[in-house]
């Protein structure tokens, strides 16, 4: 019988994060300095303070190539972790393709996806600096989830503001979030000084992550006992997440399994898409390796495809350090697609620098057609993804049917980063033919991109 299912044990757990800003030198890639938003210098540790603990500011700003993953966090991972690596035997046979195809199922995590793989280490070090309260946003609610889960591990308050449109249309986010102890506000609310401003505007607004970020910012930032969290876009958030790409490498060659020609996975702010990818990245760089690195946006929020490479604001309110980044301007807010997840204005720095420098490739798709994808994959392999999942199964999906018209027999591995259990009134709008497709916004993103800071 052909293995389907490739697992480590608990021993395999990686005992080191992978930091890609090592390697970035060797590939030509120059990351600009996060710069200060009030002074346009760069920031320094003080400047974070604020915000984070000061263990999270180091591996922010490091340049070691290995962090290593304190003993109490991989006690705490291996209630997932490992993670399986599939092969997905059906799906090929369905879609009658030579290629080879692997997908690494995250939603095996309590919260149902990659998250709690930089939620954890982010409490914990929290937690070890004598915080007793943290403030962040949520799309989704996949990353609220996550962080609700991982203060409960470590008795820290959690406090999160879920972009309004994934608040209504994802009530059981809200719920799981609350059953960890969370408490849970629609953003744009009136709690915050940049929220009211929004809803002055806009009394219907939709919300973004933009808005949810300055909202959560500006709560931690007024109290001595709270700091802020963030659930992707910074290099310590991404750094935590190479667990991923690191087991994936290490099960493809327990099996003795072809190196992969092709890699894919979604992206909104870039954790997923990084933790997965960057290992790969490394073996690019470092040994030589020619496997293409594909991200998938979604058509309504594409950054990488569509948006500029300049400084930007991370969050609306202009709250936030300047980020050289892929971005769509920062007060831009996308269409309410169902890929709550993938609803932000800007890109990760790293993943927009290996972007720019042509190692990583980049390409958006519409909603419909990755529910089509996501129909196709569950129907054989039995998994129903979140919709920010689906983006990775069609972009794994047009690389299998590309296998098929030429013939050729490549190997193909995406990362199906969290299951849709709570998507399902997403699904449903689906089958009842009530999902639409949402157009490049040409206009607004013009006039978002108008705004962008000043930087000499």
């Amino acid at each position: 019988m052909t293995q389907t299912k490739i697992v480590l044990s608990e021993r395999d757990i990686p005992t080191h994060w992978y930091n890609i800003n090592a390697d970035l030198p060797a590939a030509g890639v120059d990351l600009p300095p996060v710069l200060h938003p009030g002074t346009g210098q760069p920031v320094g540790p003080a400047d974070l303070a604020p915000l984070f603990p000061m263990a999270l500011i180091m591996q922010e700003v490091s340049t070691e190539r290995y962090i290593e993953i304190p003993d109490e966090v991989r006690d705490i991972y291996t209630l997932w972790r490992p993670t399986p690596l599939y092969r997905a035997h059906r799906w090929e046979q369905a879609l009658d393709t030579p290629a080879r195809i692997y997908y690494k199922y995250e939603g095996v995590s309590p919260a149902g996806s990659h998250k709690p793989n930089t939620a954890v280490p982010q409490a914990y070090y929290n937690k070890q600096e004598g915080v007793t309260r943290i403030t962040t946003e949520t799309g989704a609610g996949q990353w609220g989830s996550a962080l609700s889960f991982a203060c409960q591990m470590f008795g820290i308050e959690c406090k999160v503001y879920m972009v309004r449109i994934s608040y209504d249309q994802k009530p059981y986010r809200k719920l799981l979030m609350q059953t960890w102890g969370a408490s849970v506000v629609p953003s744009p609310s009136n709690e915050t000084n940049a929220g009211r401003q929004i809803l002055a505007k806009d009394p219907d607004s939709s919300g973004s992550l933009g808005i949810a970020i300055s909202e959560a910012v500006e709560e931690a930032v007024s109290r001595d006992d709270t700091r802020y969290s963030l659930g992707s876009v910074l290099n310590h958030v991404l750094l935590h997440q190479t667990v991923i790409g690191q087991e994936v490498i290490k099960q493809l060659e327990l099996i003795d399994a072809d190196w992969p020609d092709v890699v894919v996975a979604c992206t909104g702010g870039g954790s997923n898409f990084g933790g997965f990818a960057f290992p790969f990245v490394r073996e690019n760089i470092v040994n030589g390796k020619q496997t293409r690195v594909v991200a998938v946006e979604p058509a309504a929020a594409p950054s990488l495809t569509r948006g500029v490479y300049a400084y930007d604001f991370g969050d609306t309110a202009q709250m936030t350090p300047l980020v050289k980044m892929h971005t769509l301007g920062h007060d831009f807010v996308p269409a309410p697609i169902h890929a709550g997840g993938l609803r932000y204005h800007g890109m990760a720095a790293q993943v927009s620098a290996l972007k720019e420098a042509g190692l990583i490739e980049a390409k958006n798709v519409q909603q419909r057609a990755i529910f089509d994808a996501a129909m196709s994959f569950t129907r054989a392999e039995g998994i129903l993804p979140a919709p920010e999942a689906a983006h990775a199964i069609l972009g794994a999906l047009d690389e299998a049917l590309a296998c098929k018209e030429s013939g050729e027999t490549k190997t193909i591995v995406f990362n199906l980063s969290g299951h849709g259990h709570f998507d399902l009134a997403s699904y449903d709008a689906y089958l009842q033919g009530n999902l639409v497709d949402y157009e490049y916004p040409t206009e607004l993103v013009q006039q978002s991109l108008a705004n962008l800071p000043k930087v000499g």
